[in-house]
């Protein structure tokens, strides 16, 4: 298949917007408006893939590997992105977590004009952080075709990993080269070639998806409230004397002595307000992979 085929459906043009430039502000709105609503039906109908990638990366992060997001230009950073806030949101250990962008950290805030070209940097990159079988490797470029992407998810998946491409194209390197695929196809974009558009969304939103549903799977959601967050200011403080308070009750002052003891985690604070030692409950949530219902529903049948 020619690059200009893979390409096809991220690049094309699409003839409704030929005149976009001199139509009224309101109708151009209106356009991009409906783009991105379909950008997220799409990842609509992706939820089956998405569901097979959480099913075989469950049981490889419990095992203690890591999850890595890497990528180019505007998909590369849509990873970082979603990477970044896995911490403070969820309490994931920042070791375990590895972003890789074509460019390095400068391309965060500009291009990196030829680095998503750079195979051999990208596989010094990825190597920099030995993939191992536990390890969830994420390739993401809206064209599947980013050179940067396709050689670091080449190299992982050789070192066992679980690799995983996410492409707004149904063909490409990056989805033959990758162990499973999400595959989100959202056609042409209303600016052609501005894949930050329709693309950007279903990637973003399909990473949420993704992102989420793991680290429910994994323990750090209970009850719909994020009990691993990291509290790191003022509001996120209120915000776990408001949660402990919601699952386990006692006074203010109470529940703020079990966040202090605990650093700030609710998960823990709650068992202490449950009546156990922080030793103890460590011990119980190591035994139930981190799973803050499955301690509670031992300590309601003792």
């Amino acid at each position: 298949m020619t690059m200009s085929t893979e390409l096809a459906a991220t690049e094309g043009v699409d003839p409704r917007y030929t005149d976009l430039d001199i139509w009224p502000t309101a109708s151009i709105l209106d356009a991009l408006g409906e783009a991105q609503m379909a950008a997220t039906a799409v990842v609509r109908t992706a939820v089956p893939e998405i569901e097979r990638v959480v099913e075989a990366a469950v049981p490889k992060l419990l095992s203690g590997g890591r999850l890595f997001y890497v990528g180019a230009g505007t998909s590369g950073r849509i990873g970082l992105q979603d990477g970044v806030e896995l911490v403070p949101t969820f309490g994931w250990p920042p070791e375990r977590l590895v972003l890789l962008l074509a460019g390095g950290t400068g391309a965060v805030f500009q291009a990196a004009e030829g680095a998503e070209d750079d195979e051999d940097q990208a596989r010094t990159d990825i190597l920099a952080h030995a993939p191992g079988p536990n390890d969830v490797v994420l390739g993401i470029a809206a064209s599947g075709a980013t050179p940067y992407a396709c050689a670091a998810i080449s190299v992982a998946r050789e070192k066992g990993s679980l690799t995983v491409g996410i492409s707004c194209n149904a063909q490409g390197r990056l989805l033959r080269v990758s162990e499973l695929a999400i595959r989100l196809i959202t056609g042409p974009e209303v600016v052609s070639g501005s894949t930050r558009l329709k693309a950007g969304t279903a990637q973003k939103a399909a990473l949420n998806l993704l992102s989420t549903t793991l680290m429910a799977r994994l323990g750090h959601v209970y009850r719909g409230l994020m009990v691993d967050m990291r509290v790191t200011n003022a509001k996120l403080q209120r915000r776990a004397v408001r949660m402990v308070q919601q699952l386990a009750g006692g006074s203010e002052e109470e529940i703020v002595a079990a966040l202090q003891e605990t650093g700030g985690n609710v998960k823990r604070a709650v068992l202490l307000r449950h009546g156990l030692s922080l030793a103890e409950a460590e011990t119980r949530l190591d035994m139930a992979d981190g799973s803050l219902r499955t301690v509670l529903a031992d300590l309601h049948q003792c």
